[in-house]
């Protein structure tokens, strides 16, 4: 099951990309658990999916896009969870993801329930 469910992070992880480059801050936003809780240092804490919503339109909105992952590393904790860590790179920022929590839903999809990043570039504001 471990590697099923790494097979599907992987999958959401580039669905989350790909809505993040397109600009598309809703379809990120659709990635997370509805109660999800993202930890954007230095930003702040963002609960739910409304606030994680707003958040990324923020970035959009000042021009941030083409994000990769670098180093990335998925373990699996359980039979209905994965644990994704990676660097980062974008257009004006990079940094670090210390936790992303993916859930398996009742559909068969990952979502975040936990995202937690830095951004170390100053020009991030």
């Amino acid at each position: 099951m471990s590697k099923v469910l790494i097979e599907k992070t992987v999958v959401a992880s580039e669905q989350w990309k790909s809505f993040f480059n397109q600009g598309n801050a809703k379809g990120c936003a659709s990635m997370y658990e509805k109660d999800a809780q993202m930890v954007a240092k230095p930003f702040g804490l963002f609960q739910g999916r409304e606030q994680i919503q707003a958040f990324w339109e923020n970035l959009v909105a000042q021009g941030f896009s083409d994000v990769s992952y670098l180093d990335t590393k998925i373990e699996a904790v359980d039979d209905a969870s994965t644990v994704l860590t990676s660097n980062w790179k974008m257009n004006n920022a990079q940094g670090v993801i210390t936790r992303e929590l993916w859930i398996l839903q009742e559909d068969g999809t990952m979502r975040l329930r936990e995202d937690h990043f830095e951004a170390v570039d100053p020009s991030v504001k």
